[in-house]
């Protein structure tokens, strides 16, 4: 292998080579021949109607799901499917469900929290400072002690966040972290979101919501009944209108209105579309 291959190979975090899964020997296929390539660091919005394969390709992705067909490397080696396998892939891709209750299952916030660790061997001494440091981390230290089922919505999201970190992974998955949440909390764990992408951790991220995949992501992959349609930057997939009203995604409020100020002359033609307001807003106050 030349060095510039395995320099390739080193960049991609994540890859699936024709994945297909269905639940059950007769049922419809979930994932129907999904192939893609995650770069190390990126942050990339998945998105598409309910039932199009993005819950299950994050499930083959931490190995929950083994593909009927094709094949998912992470950092550039198939999933081992044995028990050692899987407790390493778990380790490196860290899985955030979308309903926190299917996640925690231990008395209090801190047993779930120091349960991976602890079934690693790793000496309590050591589990605890990492325990905590995560906890400061996700700010939820004073709910140590408490019942984890007596949490918040949003609190437990932070703890189920909470079981991931503190295993170190590479890639973190989230599965529509902001679903049932309030405004508050919502804006919450974007702000976690953002704090991991910070770290440099590789998240894959499960969204309806396009404004904020069109302002966060470096990529957004579109699926459509188990498949890939698009998988390209935020601006080409959201102004890929026909494209988007196959998976019933709308096009960001941010780049309509940009479109219809540079049709009336109000901005000037050739600018970067924007991706968010705030970029929108500077454009117009520059008189561009």
């Amino acid at each position: 292998m030349t060095a510039e291959r395995e320099q390739v190979s080193e960049d991609i975090i994540i890859e699936a080579r024709d994945v297909h899964y269905s639940y059950g020997e007769r049922g419809q296929p979930s994932l129907d021949g999904v192939s893609l390539k995650i770069g190390r660091g990126k942050k990339v919005a998945f998105m598409g109607a309910n039932g199009s394969g993005k819950s299950t390709f994050f499930m083959c992705c931490n190995g929950i799901c083994r593909p009927d067909r094709g094949t998912v490397l992470v950092a550039g080696q198939p999933i081992d499917y044995s028990r050692k396998g899987l407790t390493a892939v778990r380790r490196s891709v860290g899985l955030v469900f979308q309903d926190p209750d299917s996640q925690l299952f231990s008395a209090s916030v801190y047993q779930e929290i120091s349960f991976g660790p602890m079934n690693l061997g790793i000496p309590e001494d050591e589990v605890r400072r990492e325990i905590e440091q995560v906890m400061d981390y996700l700010e939820i230290a004073p709910f140590r002690e408490r019942p984890a089922h007596a949490l918040s919505g949003g609190q437990k999201k932070q703890v189920t966040i909470a079981d991931v970190l503190v295993m170190h992974p590479d890639v973190i998955i989230l599965d529509e972290p902001a679903s049932a949440l309030d405004a508050k909390h919502t804006k919450l764990m974007n702000q976690i979101v953002d704090k991991l992408a910070e770290e440099g951790i590789t998240i894959l991220l499960a969204t309806h919501d396009m404004d904020y995949a069109l302002e966060w992501a470096d990529e957004i992959v579109l699926m459509h009944e188990g498949r890939v349609l698009l998988q390209a930057d935020p601006v080409t997939v959201c102004e890929s209108r026909e494209v988007l009203a196959m998976t019933n995604q709308k096009e960001p409020a941010v780049l309509k209105i940009f479109r219809s100020l540079v049709e009336k002359g109000i901005l000037e033609e050739g600018l970067r579309p924007p991706v968010s307001i705030g970029q929108l807003e500077q454009y117009i106050s520059e008189g561009r």
